[in-house]
């Protein structure tokens, strides 16, 4: 297999040589900065095999190197090796990112000593990403950008083309405030702003705005498109329009959207309406925003005769978006009630039938079956990562069909999953004992846990952000020098992305404050190599918790519901009101659950959660 990626890469360097270029950089993302993509801009895994969802690749004449962070760190390893591809490790001390290994690297020059050229696929390049590669040159280089976009077509033979699937509205019931209403509050944001308009391309953003779902990307209910608002009408530029819709739902779905204001165009005339080729209200001043918008669209607003003004800034939409209404709040907790049912069943299903060697695979299939019955299922959030004993030491391993390990009575099995519901997006994690487990495994087991009990405790003033109380998450693991190289939470959308921002929980600053209708994950965790992993994770709604003379408070309300298995639990490393928090969470599953889980499962389910301590 490293033949064929080295093939790739030289044939890369053929055209670096052919034109001048001193490097190429391929990113990870695609022309919305999605975090999963689309096959068609797959390019870091088509150039080095690497299948993460975070890694971008720099080829120079002399070196090609993958840069991506710790959750990927054993998995680059082992699919770069043969392939000449030499892992950047991302997210640790004395990190190198893309722009600063450029700014000093030494160049076997194609061009003259003075100026370096980069060739980018502008399509699938923030802008900002292009500020922080010119920025990192000094005055004594100058740096060129060019922008190629889909710069690896000409190599790649039989390129997946872009998706189309059918589309679907949301009714006001369903997502509790209508795309008018959205609509118009965004021209407020505009008129305070002083600009004519503002063009979206993140496409979680869009479809928020106008309440659809599509399926264009796996695990993502988005539709690939752009949506230019101005301070009158709405212009969606998206593949799929009413006379070519797929089929009748989605030509309904177009003609309700059209009939609330939305003029609807081909995805590919944006470059034309940005020309001033398509009649539309003037715009003397674009709001844009650097960090999602790609750096060819951007060039084409910046460069061709629309001229039009630039104004940069933070999209005000995944703000709005994370502060989920009541209706939304309504819908992901029934969304949780019923995968919690699926987890329980799945759960019962695997402790008794762990002696029949069952395989990851089989596991990660029957989890999927049971969710498939949920009245209202979308499909999973994210593929499923069913993990068993060193497997799980890969926070994204990827389960193969064929092959998979087989499940043990003993040690740790780690599953990771959620689903897409018409009413909200679940993301749970548990860690299940199979049998016997090891000292080392039963301490991992245990401060994980006590660190997800004391992020889900916390009460904090209101204004915090995540970076602020990230340490209650890791301070048990930190006691006993131990940590885990991945942020401890992120936000979550309504029938959406199931990684959303702005907020997060995580070592990073991030100023986002928490406020109350985020819904964010709570999952610290511990990677042992070749040994075992351990993830605990819920999703939590922050709500309110009062006023006093010192200001407002928050809090944290768990909304998953399915048990944490007390077997592995070493009681002495827990504190009390940690145990009892332990307690009368899996209390609050059983009641929640049991009315509607089969006699069987319910008394399974009673004596799992029986008290501790």
């Amino acid at each position: 297999m490293g033949n064929i990626f080295e093939g790739r890469i030289e044939a890369i360097r053929e055209m670096m040589r052919e034109h001048g270029w001193d490097a190429v950089v391929l990113t990870g993302g695609d022309p919305h900065s999605s975090e999963y993509p689309a096959p068609r801009w797959k390019q870091v895994e088509w150039v080095s095999g690497f299948t993460g969802e975070a890694g971008d690749l720099v080829i120079t004449l002399d070196h090609a190197g993958l840069w991506t962070d710790t959750r990927y760190f054993i998995q680059a390893e082992r699919q770069l090796s043969g392939t000449g591809v030499e892992l950047h490790k991302l997210r640790i001390p004395g990190t190198v990112s893309i722009p600063q290994w450029l700014g000093s690297y030494e160049f076997p020059l194609a061009g003259s000593e003075e100026s370096i050229t980069v060739a980018v696929d502008g399509l699938c390049q923030s802008v900002s990403s292009i500020y922080e590669i010119r920025s990192s040159f000094d005055g004594d280089r100058n740096v060129e950008i060019v922008s190629v976009p889909d710069l690896i077509s000409s190599l790649w033979k039989n390129r997946p083309e872009i998706p189309i699937s059918p589309v679907t509205t949301l009714g006001d019931g369903e997502a509790g405030e209508s795309r008018e209403h959205k609509l118009e509050w965004l021209r407020k944001f505009l008129m305070r702003k002083g600009c004519d308009a503002i063009l979206l391309s993140s496409l979680d953003e869009i479809c928020w705005l106008l309440n659809v779902r599509g399926s264009d990307i796996a695990y993502n209910p988005v539709v690939i498109s752009y949506l230019l608002v101005t301070l009158e009408g709405a212009h969606w530029f998206v593949k799929k329009y009413p006379f070519t819709a797929p089929d009748e739902e989605s030509r309904d779905s177009f003609y309700e959207i059209a009939a609330d204001g939305v003029s609807i165009h081909e995805y590919s005339e944006l470059e034309l309406a940005l020309g001033g080729m398509l009649d539309m209200e003037d715009m003397e001043r674009i709001y844009i925003d650097p960090s999602s918008l790609n750096y060819h669209v951007y060039s084409q607003i910046r460069d061709n005769a629309l001229g039009a003004s630039l104004i940069e800034g933070p999209s005000p939409v995944p703000l709005r978006k994370a502060v989920k209404n009541s209706v939304e709040i309504e819908g992901i907790r029934e969304a949780h009630f019923e995968d919690g049912i699926a987890m329980e069943k799945f759960l019962f299903w695997l402790d008794n039938n762990k002696d029949e060697g069952i395989s990851e695979w089989d596991a990660s299939a029957k989890l999927s079956s049971l969710r498939a019955e949920i009245p209202g299922f979308r499909g999973e959030s994210f593929e499923t990562i069913s993990a068993y004993g060193e497997n799980a030491a890969l926070p994204h391993y990827a389960t193969p069909e064929k092959g998979s390990a087989i499940l043990r009575p003993r040690g740790l099995y780690l599953v990771d999953s959620g689903g897409q519901y018409l009413f909200g997006t679940t993301d749970i994690t548990r860690t299940v004992p199979l049998g016997e487990c090891s000292r080392l495994e039963m301490e991992d087991y245990t401060l994980v846990l006590k660190g997800h009990i004391d992020l889900a405790m916390a009460v904090f003033p209101e204004g915090t952000a995540g970076c602020q109380i990230d340490a209650l998450a890791r301070n048990p693991l930190w006691h006993s020098k131990r940590n885990f190289g991945h942020g401890t939470g992120h936000g979550v959308g309504f029938y959406l992305c199931v990684h959303e921002g702005p907020q997060d929980i995580r070592q990073n600053f991030n100023p986002t404050p928490l406020l109350p209708g985020m819904v964010i994950s709570d999952e610290p965790g511990i990677y042992r190599e070749s040994l075992h992993g351990v993830r605990h994770e819920n999703l939590i709604l922050v709500v309110e918790a009062g006023s006093n003379e010192f200001g407002l408070w928050r809090c944290f309300e768990p909304l998953t519901l399915c048990h944490f298995d007390t077997s592995a639990i070493l009681p002495d490393l827990l504190e009390s009101e940690e145990i009892a928090w332990l307690n009368a969470y899996n209390e609050r599953v059983y009641r929640t659950l049991s009315p509607r889980l089969p006699s069987e499962v319910s008394a399974w389910l009673r004596a799992r959660t029986r008290p501790i301590g």
